[in-house]
């Protein structure tokens, strides 16, 4: 099997021409070619000699994955599901709003999470994305923009928990925000987090300057178990901690992901136990009205519903908006496409109290 180019230190590369007694500088060819000038096959370089495109092609892929279903939605969201090399499947999205370019991708297929309400989680977590595979995403989204835009944004708030996989995370980004790959600003990046504290203390201790973002969704111990099973183990004021932790080390705003489901945790009482939690803190809250998942139960808030949210826990001084919906018509929530794509029976549950 050939070697993932995005998934081999740059120095392997570099090891591999000198092995062909090739010069070091066509390692730096290929980079270019495939970070900047969108190169997805090592037959588009054509400033390398043929014999090298030729053994490159025969060692190398530039790409691992291959398009299995690409959708554009009316409002210029695109998504891709991505078949890997051993048969599986992932998810990952280009929005455009104003002047940003944003992109969403996934760090596992699936996720061990166990949000009652999310498709990316319904058959468990299956493996981790290499790093590689993280970095194609990046690059595959980039590649659907217009040759005179660059990518502005990424969110790692695709399938899976993404520091369930922080080392093959922190060195896909790496390679993304280096000036030998797209040269991104690390301020430009948002981590998503369901909460796992130890490893948001392990991210603020690596000292990179991303933004973190804590997939909260109720604001009480009790109903936050029911919804996001995994808090039953490291508890909401563990996870609070943390993100404590992680700007006190870093000086990041923490944002707080709400997500909004109809008659669950979307009323008043809710707000306020929200507002009374991030009092004092400076945080942040992105509410995001929930795009159901055809089988479960749940079901988006009413326009009016979501309004008196954002009012009652604006009125306690937390810093609040709501999401704006892309994708709808395209499944772009986590794991929509996945799973309808394989034909998935999703199974009704029972839903929290609320």
């Amino acid at each position: 099997m050939s070697r993932a180019l995005l998934d081999e230190p740059h120095e392997e590369l570099f090891a591999w021409l000198k092995e062909r007694s090739a010069p070091r500088f066509h390692g730096r060819q290929v980079l270019r070619w495939v970070f900047d000038r969108r190169a997805d096959s090592f037959a588009m370089m054509t400033d390398l000699p043929l014999a090298l495109r030729e053994a490159l092609q025969a060692d190398w892929a530039v790409f691992t994955t291959s398009v299995a279903l690409h959708h554009v939605s009316d409002d210029g969201t695109e998504k891709l599901l991505l078949d890997c090399r051993d048969g599986k499947r992932i998810e990952c999205v280009l929005m455009a709003e104003a002047d940003r370019r944003t992109v969403c991708v996934s760090t596992q297929v699936g996720c061990g999470m166990g949000c009652v309400f999310c498709a990316s989680g319904l058959n468990g977590v299956e493996r981790n994305l290499k790093a590689g595979e993280i970095v194609e995403q990046v690059l595959r989204l980039r590649n659907l923009l217009p040759v005179d835009e660059r990518l502005t944004n990424i969110v790692v708030m695709g399938m899976g928990e993404s520091l369930a996989n922080l080392d093959n995370l922190v060195a896909a980004l790496d390679r993304v925000c280096s000036v030998d790959g797209l040269g991104l600003s690390p301020r430009r990046v948002t981590i998503s987090t369901v909460g796992l504290p130890a490893k948001m203390r392990q991210l603020a201790e690596l000292d990179r300057p991303y933004h973190l973002a804590v997939s909260l969704h109720a604001p009480t111990e009790e109903l936050r178990n029911e919804l996001v099973p995994i808090n039953d183990k490291v508890g909401l004021s563990a996870v609070m901690e943390a993100a404590d932790f992680y700007f006190e080390r870093t000086g990041r705003q923490v944002t707080y992901e709400y997500v909004l489901l109809g008659e669950t945790n979307d009323q008043p009482e809710h707000a306020r136990a929200l507002g009374r939690l991030l009092a004092g803190r400076k945080a942040h809250v992105n509410v995001i009205p929930y795009n159901p998942v055809a089988g479960l139960i749940y079901q988006r808030p009413r326009p009016e519903t979501v309004q008196r949210f954002l009012e009652v826990v604006r009125a306690a001084g937390v810093s609040v908006t709501a999401r704006k919906t892309k994708g709808r018509a395209i499944d772009a929530a986590c794991g929509q496409l996945r799973r309808r794509s394989e034909g998935a029976a999703t199974p009704v549950v029972a839903g929290p109290r609320g």
